[in-house]
């Protein structure tokens, strides 16, 4: 069905399909990943229904488009479309909040975002939910993004939490820097810190806990897969569920609503390093409904 969407949407000019179109029309400008794109757009279309069209978009025809919101896939597909069209709404898939609070912020209405990042509360929660003896959070950060977790440093008191930054100076500080994190925290969690956490150095910091017997959390399933022992993560349908209400509300206002998360999580798992580390794993289900307990019965954030 996809695959039909695509070829018939190519043969279409924006300007004429915009005359010609009884329905109400929504761009997609790909990530260039052509299996992520289309999946995502399939979610999508199914969720904005018949009423709804929504193509794919070329680079070239971007600078085209007028008053039609266009969704794109990924912070480089944003950042395409925005430098092409500066006038058009964009709904950013699939995106940090670091990255487009920014831009929504000098465009209020006219860019928001579904925000792919997990928020750091629901990620600790992760953690305890795991070891429910965890009291202390380790948190490495370099000196330019110690202010990032203020936030977080704030909220782990309300669910019996407390959390310690440790900053990481220069590349080589950082083991002996996660050392002693380490010796100070029940787990680190690990955030989307590029200047942390890189393919350069995840496996250096992941070995350094396993030999001391701790466990890393986050901060996504691909670190889950690499060795850390759980994150929790939002799944692709939840995350259309929310772009199609975003986009529903740009067609009934004229105006997107704030960037935001999704409500719904899931917990991915590395059984093998739970089993190496001698640590039972509660049932998915289980990990899911704790965390969303805590966060409900403490009044905490459910999103932000």
């Amino acid at each position: 069905m996809w695959a039909l969407w695509v070829f018939s949407s190519l043969v279409f000019t924006v300007a004429a399909h915009a005359q010609d179109s009884a329905n109400q029309t929504v761009y997609l400008a790909g990530s260039g990943n052509t299996a992520l794109d289309q999946h995502i757009g399939s979610l999508l279309q199914d969720r904005l229904g018949d009423g709804v069209t929504l193509l794919p978009i070329s680079d070239d025809q971007i600078p085209l488009i007028e008053n039609t919101p266009v969704v794109s896939v990924g912070p480089a597909a944003f950042s395409r479309v925005r430098q092409a069209n500066r006038s058009i709404p964009i709904l950013a898939m699939l995106v940090q909040q670091s990255f487009i609070d920014g831009f929504a912020e000098l465009a209020p209405g006219q860019i928001s975002g579904v925000l792919y990042d997990v928020p750091l509360l629901r990620q600790a929660l992760t953690g305890k939910a795991i070891l429910p003896q965890a009291n202390t959070v380790a948190i490495l950060a370099t000196p330019g993004s110690v202010e990032l977790y203020e936030p977080l440093l704030d909220q782990l008191p309300l669910h019996g939490m407390t959390a310690r930054v440790f900053v990481v100076e220069s590349d080589g500080d950082l083991i002996p820097t996660l050392v002693r994190a380490l010796g100070y925290g029940d787990f680190l969690l690990a955030a989307p810190d590029d200047a942390i956490y890189n393919p350069r150095t995840i496996k250096h910091i992941l070995l350094t806990a396993y030999r001391r017997n701790k466990i890393v959390i986050g901060p996504s399933q691909a670190y889950v897969r690499a060795g850390a022992l759980a994150s929790s993560y939002a799944p692709f349908p939840e995350m259309a569920n929310l772009g199609a209400n975003a986009l529903k509300e740009y067609f009934a206002t004229g105006q997107f609503p704030d960037p935001s998360y999704p409500t719904r999580y899931r917990v991915e798992i590395n059984d093998q390093v739970a089993r190496s580390l001698n640590i039972p794993i509660p049932d998915r289900e289980a990990l899911n409904q704790t965390i969303q307990d805590e966060l409900t019965n403490a009044g905490g954030p459910q999103g932000d």
